[in-house]
């Protein structure tokens, strides 16, 4: 008898979200997701906790939590793939609240690995607690979860891999400036994600160049260190991750389709050589009659292009078909040689 496949990461998250929100009244439910709305799109920069009781964080949970698991392991993926050779046996998520970073880092690496989520919110500390243990991953039920200050004077202990996501927007810009400093004396490589917004692409720009200013060098998704080819007010850089809903998902964000798109930007840097893309694919490819087109942020002394890919390509053709928005183009070869840091 054939066995049935272990779920996903994904799913188990799913599944152990589903219960959050059973006797928590609708209308309240509802309140919490309205103020938390108005928090993820950076419209309320604070020095205080966002997440303030269990209602809160079961509405947090519920409405943010597979969106931001998506979005974070779309760009693990993209440094996983800079970094074939590397897998973190430490990670520290900066404002994890329920933990949603890392869950992703354990979809994207093997352990063993030490995890550690330092939040303020100590409501979102017990209930990404509570979460992790219905994990199957031993690292998830083995996490260290630490109440801490996010801001100015704020430590955070040594790790290979350090991930600050939907974070940024919630703190006055000196918090901002301090956090990201920190990560960057912290960590051996760093993972900021923010909201796909034009805010939350500037809130990623400044980051990536303080990271590059500490001596980090960008894995992804920027092909290089140099300037941003970007022109600010004009467009903005962010990428999508495809998001199944679960009924609770739905029932929580009001929508009827089975899936949503998470709009999100984000910079991965290290300290360590790495396979950075030759390109990187800037907008959804659009797919004509024997033609693919392809809007890419190249080497610093190319910017940004259109490609048109056609089917005397050959191969590559084939692969532009099925090349997805945010991927690295071409498609990386194993013999791609590292970028020495």
């Amino acid at each position: 008898m054939n066995q049935a496949p272990a779920p996903t990461t994904a799913e188990t998250l799913r599944t152990a979200l589903g219960g959050l929100l059973d006797g928590l009244p609708p209308k309240q439910a509802s309140a919490a997701v309205e103020r938390l709305i108005a928090s993820y799109r950076g419209q309320t920069p604070t020095d205080s906790p966002v997440l303030r009781d269990r209602s809160d964080v079961a509405a947090y949970a519920a409405y943010r939590m597979p969106a931001t698991f998506e979005a974070v392991r779309s760009a693990l993926d993209a440094l996983a793939e800079a970094a074939p050779d590397w897998a973190p046996a430490s990670h520290v998520d900066v404002g994890g609240g329920t933990g949603s970073a890392t869950w992703a880092v354990d979809a994207t690496w093997d352990g063993p690995r030490d995890t550690t989520v330092l939040d303020w919110a100590d409501p979102a500390l017990k209930l990404g607690r509570e979460l992790a243990q219905a994990a199957p991953s031993p690292v998830l039920r083995a996490a260290d979860w630490r109440r801490a200050v996010i801001g100015a004077g704020m430590t955070v202990p040594d790790a290979e891999l350090v991930t600050v996501s939907y974070v940024l927007g919630e703190l006055t810009p000196q918090a901002r400036t301090a956090v990201v400093a920190e990560a960057a004396r912290a960590g051996q490589a760093v993972v900021l994600v923010e909201p796909g917004t034009p805010e939350g692409y500037l809130r990623i720009r400044e980051a990536r160049d303080q990271l590059i200013a500490a001596g980090f060098h960008v894995a992804a998704p920027c092909p290089h260190d140099g300037t941003c080819p970007i022109e600010v007010g004009r467009d903005w850089c962010h990428f999508s991750a495809r998001v199944s809903r679960s009924s609770l998902h739905r029932q929580v964000k009001g929508g009827s389709l089975p899936y949503e798109d998470e709009k999100f930007s984000y910079v991965a840097a290290t300290r360590f050589p790495t396979r950075p893309a030759t390109s990187r694919i800037t907008r959804k490819p659009q797919i004509r009659k024997g033609l693919v087109l392809l809007e890419l942020c190249g080497r610093e002394d190319e910017g940004l292009t259109k490609v048109n890919v056609t089917k005397r390509h050959g191969d590559l053709y084939k692969a532009a078909r099925d090349i997805e928005w945010g991927h690295a183009w071409p498609p990386p070869s194993d013999d791609d040689g590292a970028r020495d840091a």
